[in-house]
């Protein structure tokens, strides 16, 4: 597993390395746009039940999983929830979803993933 090279930074004494806005990519996981993609819609999946004071099984029944699935998602464990998936989930617990194709404004296009277009990003897929 490769590992993104961290640029060395020093404070006084002290040598550390400054990470990635991405912490998958940081420490070398596969695909780390799209994992930190799927966090990010995951943290928003339960942000939105938690609001919502959904039960793991109240959820699961909205969501067609079951409960120990919704477990699952709810502690980031995501491998086995696509990002198609993860956004329907969204979709079932009443919030929109929003994919808007601009064109780039030089060279290859990112994906965006956040709250809205004007507001922060959460995560980026692509080059």
């Amino acid at each position: 597993m490769k590992t993104t090279r961290l640029k060395k930074k020093r404070l006084g004494n002290t040598e550390y390395r400054e990470g990635s806005e991405n912490i998958f990519a940081d420490i070398g996981i596969p695909n780390p746009e799209e994992a930190m993609a799927k966090a990010k819609i995951a943290m928003k999946i339960h942000d939105t039940i938690k609001k919502k004071k959904l039960t793991q099984a109240k959820a699961a029944k909205v969501l067609k999983i079951s409960q120990p699935k919704i477990s699952l998602l709810l502690r980031g464990y995501l491998t086995d929830f696509s990002l198609e998936r993860l956004l329907r989930f969204l979709n079932d617990l009443g919030q929109n979803v929003y994919i808007s194709i601009t064109p780039a404004s030089h060279g290859h296009g990112s994906t965006w993933v956040g709250d809205s277009p004007s507001n922060k990003r959460m995560a980026i897929l692509g080059r």
